[in-house]
C-alpha cells in the first residue's frame, strides 16, 4: 500500500542543508574528457520534523550543491516522532540497501553512519540506533532511510487502525 503524502511548502520552514556526497563524473567525448560534479544533499528543519533529499549535477561544485538543495526542497517529508526518538522499530528498503532504525532511550545520541546520520540530524531525531545493511551507496542508503521514516506511525494512527482510542494502547 503506497503511502500518500501531501506536498509541503519549503518557505514555511527554517531549512538547514547538509551535503552528503559529492561525486566527480567524467564523460569521454571526441575532444577529451568532460568533467562535471554530482552532489547529494539533505535539507531539514529539526523543530518541525521535516526532511528532504535531492541531487544536483553541474560543471562546478557550488552549482551542483545549489541544484541539489532546490531538488531537496521539492520533496519534503513530515516525520512522526516521539519527543527525542522514533516511535517504533522500522526497516526501510531501497534496492539492495536496507536501513534499520531502532528507538533509543534519552541520552543515547545518534548512533548512525554517514548518509543515515545526515538524515537523522536534519530531521531532529536526537536518540536513535541505526544499522545500514547491504549497499553502501549513499543514494540508495538515503532512499532506504526515507522509506523507513515514511513507515513511522504515530500512536493515534495505530489506535485508529485497531478501532481503539490512544489511551487504550
Amino acid at each position: 500500500m503506497p503511502i500518500v503524502t501531501k506536498k509541503l511548502d519549503a518557505g514555511r520552514f527554517q531549512l538547514k542543508d547538509q551535503v552528503v556526497a559529492i561525486n566527480r563524473v567524467t564523460k569521454v567525448v571526441k575532444g577529451g574528457k568532460n568533467l562535471s560534479f554530482a552532489a547529494l544533499v539533505v535539507v531539514g528543519d529539526p523543530s518541525a520534523a521535516v526532511v528532504g533529499y535531492g541531487s544536483g549535477k553541474a560543471k562546478e561544485v557550488p552549482q551542483a550543491i545549489r541544484k541539489g538543495i532546490e531538488s531537496a526542497k521539492k520533496n519534503l517529508v513530515k516525520v512522526n516522532l516521539t519527543q527525542t526518538s522514533i516511535p517504533h522499530l522500522v526497516l526501510g528498503r531501497f534496492g539492495s540497501g536496507h536501513v534499520l532504525l531502532k528507538p533509543a532511550p534519552e541520552g543515547t545520541g545518534v548512533i548512525a553512519g554517514g548518509a543515515v546520520r545526515a538524515v537523522m540530524t536534519s530531521v531532529g531525531i536526537q536518540n536513535v540506533l541505526t544499522k545500514s545493511i547491504g549497499t553502501t551507496n549513499p543514494h540508495n542508503v538515503i532512499k532506504a532511510t526515507f522509506d523507513a521514516l515514511k513507515k513511522l506511525k504515530n500512536k493515534e494512527a495505530v489506535a485508529a487502525l485497531r478501532g481503539k482510542n490512544a489511551e487504550e494502547l
